[in-house]
């Protein structure tokens, strides 16, 4: 298996969701994007990739395995140096227990498959036709609140959405959201 860090994180975020993985508020926690794999590879949390093609740093089973252990320890409670005084040299055996992502998911086996459950290989896809930039008109109600419409209204609306707004802005001033309100 030979993954772009990417791939990985996409791989990782998979494997984490079909392991369950959850926090003590039984909230996923924070999925590791690229960012944090190449910080955890900076301080030996997570192996260096195994290869490169050309430029690209390049990553395996073992490196899906450790973010999931990683997330999984994260998720009990654990700090980042406890869990690289665990995990640092782990086996893939060791890492595979930890990890506990099912077998009958597959995710670490064959992640493209399970990163797109459509059966597309998104990756590959060309990306769509960025979509022109909208321009959009500030309204000033007053006291720092603005309000962004996407077309410039005429005089007579400008007024009726005024007139509409105050009791809105009467709610931001109360809670001292706005910038005639005293803190």
């Amino acid at each position: 298996m030979e993954l772009t860090i990417g791939e990985l994180a996409a791989t990782a975020a998979a494997a984490v969701a079909a392991a369950d993985v959850r926090g003590a508020n039984r909230r996923v926690t924070d999925l590791p994007d690229e960012r944090t794999i190449r910080w955890y590879s900076t301080i030996g949390l997570l192996d260096r990739p195994t290869g490169n093609r050309g430029r690209t740093a390049l990553y395996g089973e073992r490196h899906v395995l450790q973010l999931v252990a990683i997330k999984r320890r994260q998720a009990e409670g654990r700090t980042l140096a406890e869990i690289q005084a665990e995990l640092v040299g782990a086996t893939d055996r060791t890492l595979r227990r930890i990890a506990d992502v099912p077998p009958a998911t597959d995710v670490v086996a064959t992640p493209k498959r399970a990163m797109s459950t459509d059966g597309r290989q998104f990756w590959r896809e060309r990306p769509a036709a960025a979509q022109p930039a909208q321009v959009l008109t500030g309204l000033d109600l007053g006291d720092g609140v603005v309000l962004m419409l996407p077309a410039q209204p005429r005089q007579a609306e400008v007024e009726s959405i005024r007139a509409a707004a105050q009791p809105l802005l009467d709610l931001l001033a109360e809670r001292r959201l706005t910038r005639g309100s005293t803190p």
